[in-house]
């Protein structure tokens, strides 16, 4: 792996809940962005590159479902959990149509929130590196990586 911090946005209007996790983040190394709204929240998405959007579902100016559309609209691949009181089936099932990986309900463990972020990040980077090395060309799918060609889903 390299160096880089993986870079998180973090909208959380609760300035107290916000702080202690960003600064959880970062002594976890994390490069954690808090902003304190949906529409501050998605200025800063359209101006930096995220590995992970952390959202609340309800804030002020503009909602974390409202927010993660709008994310969506230009990234389908960023992960996104949802941080919410709002705990109710349908919620859930919302958020998850929207594109959510993840939906953690209010209270939860800081260590919870972590291993689920660090659980989405081992499966995205794992279907990036298999992206990488396979190609398809036509009918034809190389990996690079096992050395074999398929046509039409055989191996020749």
């Amino acid at each position: 792996m390299n160096d880089e911090k993986v870079k998180v946005l973090l909208c959380e209007d609760d300035e107290n809940l916000g702080m202690l996790l960003r600064e959880y983040l970062q002594t976890r190394g994390y490069d954690a962005d808090l902003q304190p709204d949906g529409e501050a929240g998605y200025k800063a998405f359209t101006k930096n590159k995220y590995d992970l959007c952390v959202l609340d579902v309800m804030m002020p100016k503009k909602d974390g479902f409202t927010l993660a559309s709008d994310i969506r609209a230009i990234n389908t691949e960023v992960p996104i959990i949802f941080l919410t009181a709002k705990s109710m089936k349908e919620d859930i099932l919302q958020g998850f149509k929207l594109g959510a990986d993840d939906y953690l309900s209010k209270p939860f463990s800081m260590e919870e929130l972590l291993s689920r972020i660090e659980s989405i990040l081992r499966r995205v980077r794992g279907k990036k590196i298999k992206d990488i090395t396979t190609f398809n060309i036509g009918a034809f799918v190389f990996d690079s990586q096992k050395q074999t060609l398929e046509f039409d889903g055989a191996i020749r």
